[in-house]
């Protein structure tokens, strides 16, 4: 029976209208009306709420072959930019959290991730190679405004001299150009900003917690002004929604001083799939379809395509136009179609380890 507990329309401000259950519950949930709520009262908005966690370690790897760095570091769980299409989405669900609303509502800060990143690498026989910051959440999501764990990061890095990229969609990057700026002198930052469309109005649904297309391209500006390489990341590209805005975006992130331009095809893992779906049906019902009929097309017949090397960019003929057109826009606008991540790991120096006796000279 229908009831004001249904789905709404839209929520504003977030990505998801929708908290189905992870793939690892075992229990389920249904919201009964228990006649406490009027027919046309509104819902009360879902707040943030932020878990401090003291984290066991802070350095990920992986071995994937289609991912052009080995280490990283995610600062916070869960993200409030809310992006409908973050691939990211289901990891939550190893936390019995959904991947839909309580990704972008219910976060954790590691709020110890300076102090064991710079206990890692003060340990006998760490190897020094470049760590990406944002690489599953952004790492200057709003929260960080407040709790500045990658200003922290960031850091013990600089002091240690050690390497590393960062991804992100959030003009609050500026805030830490003085220490990317210093970084960037001795060859040990790349900073990569995503921009998906230059669409306003898409992107407050797509990207609801984000910085404004127009912000993004002014921080490309700001860090290349500064001395800090800068690429534009054309990602994700949705075919038949964003794929319409690749050439603008390259040739304004290259008049801004962007050094490349790299992009991937959106990625719909597990639950994801649903969502995206419910974003389409919310927001764009009458491309709904069309977007997930091409989507279908350059994954094989799927939503997903989990291959290394095919599931960032997909395969067929739709596949190669999209990568055509970014490369062709490249060389138009004078920028690599690929970064040159020319860091030095050779100036790495290790933070002293801590002593139990203290520092016995200043």
């Amino acid at each position: 029976m229908p009831s004001s507990l249904d789905k709404p329309d839209r929520i504003k401000g977030r990505g998801s209208r929708d908290n189905p259950a992870g793939r690892f519950e075992v229990t389920t949930h249904e919201a009964v009306d228990d006649g406490w709520y009027h027919d046309g009262e509104p819902a009360a908005p879902p707040r943030t709420t932020v878990s401090e966690e003291r984290a066991r370690q802070i350095v990920s790897t992986n071995a994937s072959p289609d991912v052009p760095f080995d280490a990283s570091i995610n600062p916070y769980r869960g993200c409030e930019h809310g992006c409908a299409y973050c691939y990211a989405r289901p990891s939550h669900a190893y936390l019995n959290l959904s991947p839909g609303l309580d990704f972008e509502t219910r976060l954790f800060a590691k709020t110890n991730a300076a102090e064991i990143l710079r206990k890692d690498l003060s340990k006998r026989g760490y190897v020094c190679s470049a760590i990406n910051l944002g690489a599953n959440t952004d790492c200057y999501q709003p929260i960080e405004r407040r709790y500045r764990i990658t200003r922290q990061i960031l850091e013990v890095l600089n002091a240690c001299n050690h390497p590393c990229t960062i991804i992100t969609k959030n003009a609050l990057i500026e805030r830490d150009i003085d220490i990317l700026a210093d970084m960037a002198k001795r060859r040990l930052v790349h900073v990569f900003v995503s921009v998906t469309s230059l669409d306003n109005r898409l992107s407050s649904r797509l990207e609801p917690r984000a910085s404004a297309p127009h912000r993004r391209i002014e921080a490309i500006r700001a860090l290349s002004a500064a001395g800090v390489p800068t690429s534009v990341n054309v990602a994700p590209i949705i075919p038949a929604l964003t794929d319409i805005w690749i050439e603008a975006i390259i040739e304004q992130a290259a008049a801004a001083g962007a050094l490349s331009a790299g992009y991937t095809v959106v990625r719909l893992p597990w639950e994801l799939k649903q969502l995206w779906e419910d974003w389409l049906e919310t927001h764009y019902p009458e491309r709904k379809q069309h977007v997930l009929n091409v989507l279908r097309n350059i994954r094989g017949g799927e939503l997903n395509e989990p291959r290394f090397g095919f599931r960032m960019r997909g395969e067929g003929p739709f596949a190669e136009l999209i990568r055509n057109r970014l490369t062709l826009a490249c060389k138009k606008h004078g920028i690599r179609r690929r970064a040159n991540l020319d860091l030095d790991v050779s100036q790495f120096a290790p933070p002293r380890a801590p002593s139990p006796q203290g520092e016995l000279f200043g």
